[in-house]
C-alpha cells in the first residue's frame, strides 16, 4: 500500500483553483521532490496531505495517507495520523518553534505524546534521555546549552536541526520538509541537506521535499514532481526530468539553474 496517494486534488478558495487535478504517489521509503515557483501550490499540497489547510481553502479529490482518507476526515482522526504517519519540518523554524519555551521542553513534548500514543507512560529521566538522543541524532553541539536555550538564542541552522529532531521524535513513516534550507546560508544549507539524506536513509522514512531549487532537490530526491500555477507539468525520476526535461517550464528551470552554476563558476 502506498504511504501517500493523492489523486485529482483541487484546492479552491472562492471561485479560484489554487491547485488543479494534482496527483502524486509516495511509496514507503521513497524520496520525492516537489518543485515549482512561489505560488505554484507546493506548500498547499503538503498541508492538504495532513489536513492542515488554512480556513477558507477547500480540498476536492482524494488524499489517502497510510490508507486513511484525509479529505473530509474529522480532526481527531487526522490528529492520529500526524506524528505517527507524517511529520512536518517548516521553512522557518523560528516561527514554528515556541519563542517562550526552552528548546529541551519543546523536543520533550512530541516524545511524551508519542509515548501516550503508544499506550505507555515514560518517566522524566527517560524523556530527558530521549531529548538528548534526538538532539545528538541531528548533530547539534553543546547539547547542555541547547536544551536550556530559547529559540532566539541559537542560530538558524541550529533551530532547523531542532525542528528536524522534533519531527524525528514522532518516529513518522513520512517526513515532509517544506523549503527547510531557504533561510540558511550556503554552508549550513549543505549540512542540513546531508543530514536529511542520512536520517531518511538510516531511519527508513519516506521523504517529501519541497523546494524551488533544482540542485537542492537533486541532492535529496529520487523522484520529482514539477508544479506550475497549481498544475503538474512533469513527473518522473530526477535524472530523467532534470537531464532531459520534456515540458517547456521544466526546461526553463533547468536552463536557469545551469546558467546560475556557470555564473557562479566564473566568479570563483
Amino acid at each position: 500500500m502506498s504511504l501517500l496517494r493523492i489523486e485529482n486534488l483541487t484546492i479552491r478558495t472562492g471561485g479560484q483553483a489554487l491547485v488543479k487535478d494534482m496527483s502524486l504517489v509516495i511509496e514507503p521509503g521513497a524520496r520525492v521532490g516537489l518543485i515549482g515557483e512561489s505560488g505554484s501550490g507546493k506548500s498547499l499540497t503538503a498541508l492538504a496531505a495532513i489536513g492542515l489547510l488554512p480556513p477558507g481553502l477547500k480540498p476536492e479529490g482524494s488524499i489517502l495517507l497510510d490508507g486513511v482518507q484525509v479529505i473530509g476526515a474529522p480532526e481527531e482522526k487526522l490528529k492520529a495520523l500526524r506524528g505517527r504517519t507524517a511529520a512536518f519540518v517548516f521553512q522557518e523554524p523560528l516561527t514554528a518553534l515556541d519563542p517562550l519555551m526552552k528548546i529541551g521542553r519543546q523536543v520533550a513534548e512530541p516524545i511524551a505524546r508519542r509515548h501516550r500514543r503508544d499506550g505507555r507512560s515514560a518517566g522524566r529521566q527517560e524523556i530527558v534521555a530521549e531529548v538528548r538522543h534526538y538532539l545528538e541524532r541531528v548533530a547539534l553541539p553543546d547539547i547542555d546549552r541547547i536544551v536550556n536555550s530559547y529559540p532566539f538564542q541559537v542560530s538558524g541552522g541550529q533551530r532547523q536541526r531542532v525542528a528536524i529532531a522534533m519531527a524525528l521524535a514522532c518516529r513518522p513513516k513520512l517526513l515532509i520538509a517544506d523549503e527547510p534550507t531557504t533561510a540558511l546560508d550556503v554552508t549550513t544549507q549543505a549540512e542540513i541537506l546531508e543530514l536529511l539524506s542520512t536520517l531518511v536513509r538510516e531511519e527508513g522514512m519516506a521523504l517529501l521535499f519541497i523546494s524551488h531549487d533544482l540542485p537542492v532537490v537533486a541532492k535529496v530526491a529520487e523522484e520529482v514532481t514539477v508544479l506550475r500555477r497549481g498544475q503538474v507539468v512533469e513527473q518522473g525520476p530526477v535524472r530523467s526530468v532534470f537531464g532531459s526535461p520534456q515540458h517547456e517550464y521544466t526546461k526553463m528551470l533547468v536552463d536557469a539553474a545551469a546558467a546560475f552554476d556557470r555564473a557562479l563558476g566564473a566568479q570563483q
